[in-house]
Formats: structure tokens, C-alpha cells, sequence
């Protein structure tokens, strides 16, 4: 069997990528570290001198999840910009993107059980891409009197949760939902109703 984290010089690597695939076929507690090292071309034993056990390797999945869902999140803000709405909705498409284009490290994410303050590497990077939402939110409320402007960790947890309602009922191929409109359309559609219902952005926007 070829060695294939050896020969590469990134064993620990080529474990995570491994274990990418089999969460994306099997679910994050569908496979063993046995699995994940055959899958990588290396002997069980080899797996611990990475990761503790599966847990600490799935951790590892989903904070290289949380590197590009937060690196995404600011390509999308900052391409909506001038506009504080149009950078706020490129975010909730940017969730429905990655959730598409990344199954594994959503899985890993979002569907593991593993929680974010596993690690301070995975807390932080998971709180980056969170304060993208959050500084997109202060943006939309500046124009309104402080006094009134909704918390925006509050506004951002809201469309965060209802972004993630529309991935795993509409975005994903879930068994038996058929949306009857373009997830995309949904979620914009909703991150509309909610912002003008709490004042952030006027009615004919």
C-alpha cells in the first residue's frame, strides 16, 4: 500500500482529506480512524501521532471548514459593497455556496456535534466568520438612531439560523423537501421580510 502522507510530506493532511470524503459518504460517525487511515495509504497507528482520536480529526475538518466558509463570507461582503444590503445578502448566498461546494466540511461544521470550543484555533475562526455578519449587520442600522438599532449579534444569529433552515431543508437534496423556489430566492426573500420588518432597510428596497 503506498505511504502517500509519507511520501507527500503532509501526513496529517492527507487524514483530514480522507476523512472529508468519508464524512461527505458516510456521515460523521459513519467511519472508523481505521478507515481514515486506510483511505490515506497509512497504518492505524500512524493516525495518532496527529489527532487523539476521530473527534480531534473531525475538529480539524471543520476548522479548515470555518478558514474558507469565513474567507467566502468576506469575498462575498466585500463584493456587495457600497451597498450595506446588497453586501448582506452576497453573505447568505455565499452559505447556500459553500454548503453546495463543501459537504464534508459543512458536515464537519454543522452536523458532527463537534463544538466550536474544541479548540481556540477553531473558536476564533469560527467567531471570524460570524463577525462578518455581525459587522454587516452595524452597517445596515447605522442610518438608524442608536437608541433603536436592534443588537446586531442578535440581527446576524437570526439570518445565520435562517440561512442554515434553507441549506438543510432546500440546499442540500434533503430526502423529500422540494423547495417551490430557488433556495437562493428564499433565503433573499426572507433576509428582506425579516430587514424591514425591524427597520433596517425602508419597504419599496
Amino acid at each position: 500500500m503506498a505511504k502517500r502522507g509519507y511520501h507527500h510530506g503532509n501526513l496529517r493532511q492527507a487524514l483530514v482529506d480522507a476523512a472529508l470524503e468519508l464524512i461527505e459518504a458516510k456521515g460523521p460517525t459513519g467511519f472508523t480512524l481505521s478507515e481514515a487511515a486506510k483511505q490515506a495509504g497509512v497504518t492505524p497507528a500512524a493516525v495518532y501521532r496527529h489527532f487523539a482520536g476521530r473527534e480531534d480529526l473531525i475538529a480539524e475538518a471543520a476548522r479548515q471548514g470555518y478558514e474558507i466558509f469565513a474567507d467566502l463570507m468576506v469575498y462575498a461582503y466585500n463584493k456587495g459593497q457600497p451597498s450595506a444590503l446588497a453586501s448582506f445578502e452576497a453573505t447568505g448566498r455565499a452559505y447556500l455556496a459553500f454548503a453546495r461546494r463543501y459537504p464534508g466540511h459543512y458536515i464537519s461544521m454543522f452536523e458532527s456535534g463537534i463544538s466550536i470550543n474544541h479548540s481556540a484555533d477553531l473558536a476564533r475562526v469560527a467567531g471570524r466568520a460570524m463577525g462578518v455578519l455581525e459587522n454587516a449587520a452595524e452597517k445596515l442600522a447605522e442610518n438608524i438612531p442608536e437608541d433603536k438599532r436592534p443588537p446586531s449579534r442578535m440581527v446576524s444569529a437570526h439570518i445565520w439560523a435562517m440561512s442554515h433552515g434553507v441549506v438543510e431543508l432546500f440546499g442540500r437534496g434533503s430526502p423529500g423537501q422540494k423547495s417551490p423556489f430557488p433556495p437562493e430566492e428564499l433565503l433573499e426573500s426572507g433576509i428582506g421580510i425579516y430587514l424591514r420588518g425591524l427597520g433596517l432597510i425602508r419597504p419599496d428596497d
